[in-house]
């Protein structure tokens, strides 16, 4: 998790923004994922995607639902699904909460950056932080098919760097 500070007009800002696979939920959300889709041998097919280094540390998943065909026909009702399916920590919900109501004098607007599906991380939030203040990896959608035609944002590594680099403006 991180925060950074901002003072506006006598009230102060904090910015937390926090990951969400293993930090928010129990499990990668690749995983529970695979698990629904039935697709044998995540862990192995990430732990190799990382000793090759062919993608970002954390853009593995976003990798496999492109490419392997075994994720070829994931759609996004199947990201969506799979969301409802993750497992969040203890009073994720609470925090959420109290971040959001905040203290007198003091404000903290409440994101979840992850490299995770934008769609899974949506999902498995619903109802406790606006989907507006989630970001994850983006995909464009084959109209005529459903399937994932491209990944066209993957929030990982330093590229979580640069989503929060865009938030702070807003919150200053």
């Amino acid at each position: 998790m991180r925060t950074t500070e901002f003072e506006t007009s006598g009230e102060r800002r904090f910015l937390v923004a926090s990951d969400f696979d293993k930090t928010l939920s129990f499990n990668d959300s690749g995983y529970v994922l695979a698990e629904l889709l039935g697709v044998p041998g995540f862990e192995e097919k990430v732990a190799g995607l990382a000793r090759t280094h062919l993608v970002q540390q954390g853009a593995e998943l976003a990798y496999l639902l492109r490419h392997d065909p075994a994720f070829r026909g994931v759609r996004r009702e199947h990201l969506v699904a799979a969301g409802k399916k993750v497992r969040l920590k203890h009073q994720v919900d609470l925090l959420s909460r109290v971040l959001a109501q905040g203290l007198p004098g003091y404000e903290f607007p409440f994101y979840v950056i992850s490299a995770g599906p934008a769609e899974v991380v949506r999902s498995a939030l619903e109802g406790i932080v606006p989907p507006d203040r989630v970001y994850g990896t983006e995909f464009d959608f084959d109209p005529a098919t459903g399937e994932i035609a491209s990944v066209t944002r993957t929030p990982a590594g330093y590229g979580k760097v640069t989503v929060l680099e865009g938030i702070e403006p807003r919150c200053a």
